[in-house]
């Protein structure tokens, strides 16, 4: 009977454990507000992909003195004494709607924040409206840059950084450069390549272009992105699934 006691009270408390260190499952409406109450308020030491303080990775699941969604919620309300972390005005309902965002930054493929390919797939081509600029597989405008192998070379924080942030961070191969011809019309198009006499473009008519750079009226390298910010015109759930059929892209199977 003792045996049979002690083994029951185990499993209890084996069960019990295991109860009290799940975390809530959280809506996409509690995620996409957290969402933007972080990028408002906390990337200036965070950084928008969770990695701006030495010891903490949001996108990776790396919490310095939290574990728990209480304990999350505790530290973003009440801050860290004798640390850059100080309290907030937020109520617990808002931190948790943060913690939320976070959770969902590190969410692993079959968890309920993680992404669904398909979905953003369908988001991609629909309501994103990315099939006006970007091509997959031969498919859409050659305006921007193809995005067949994207998730072979662009990890999935730097995706979501990208459809938030389109300005932050411009690669030398996405740059877009706006001249002006002989005759005064002013044209808009992408950068592919370019040497001292030359200019290579993909023209808004996804036509390509050889220009001759002394034929040009004038010459400029635009320092922001063409493409939209999509911080206010996805939920965080549509994000995270665009984001997910991005990073599936690895080119033709």
């Amino acid at each position: 009977m003792l045996v049979r006691y002690f083994g029951s009270l185990l499993a209890w408390l084996a069960l019990t454990s295991l109860l009290l260190g799940q975390e809530r499952k959280y809506l996409p409406a509690e995620v996409d507000g957290g969402g933007r109450l972080f990028q408002a308020n906390c990337t200036g030491c965070h950084g928008p992909e969770g990695d701006g303080v030495p010891g903490v990775n949001f996108s990776k699941g790396q919490f310095r003195r939290a574990t728990s969604d209480d304990d999350l919620v505790r530290v973003i309300v009440r801050g860290i004494p004798g640390t850059p972390m100080p309290p907030s005005n937020f109520s617990e309902g808002q931190a948790g709607t943060i913690v939320a965002y976070l959770r969902s930054m590190s969410a692993t493929p079959g968890s309920s924040m993680s992404g669904d390919p398909g979905r953003g797939q369908a988001v991609f081509v629909g309501k994103g409206q990315c099939v006006t600029c970007h091509s997959v597989s031969g498919s859409g405008s050659r305006t921007g840059p193809a995005l067949t192998e994207i998730g072979s070379f662009r990890p999935a924080a730097e995706l979501q950084r990208s459809l938030l942030e389109p300005d932050a961070e411009i690669r030398p191969e996405n740059r877009t450069v706006r001249f002006t011809t002989a005759d005064g019309a002013t044209v808009t198009g992408w950068l592919l390549n370019q040497d001292t006499f030359t200019l290579q473009v993909i023209d808004p008519k996804e036509q390509l272009q050889l220009l001759d750079k002394s034929r040009l009226r004038d010459i400029t390298v635009l320092k922001t992105s063409t493409m939209p910010s999509y911080r206010d015109k996805l939920t965080a759930q549509e994000l995270a699934d665009v984001v997910s059929y991005l990073a599936s892209l690895r080119g033709r199977p």
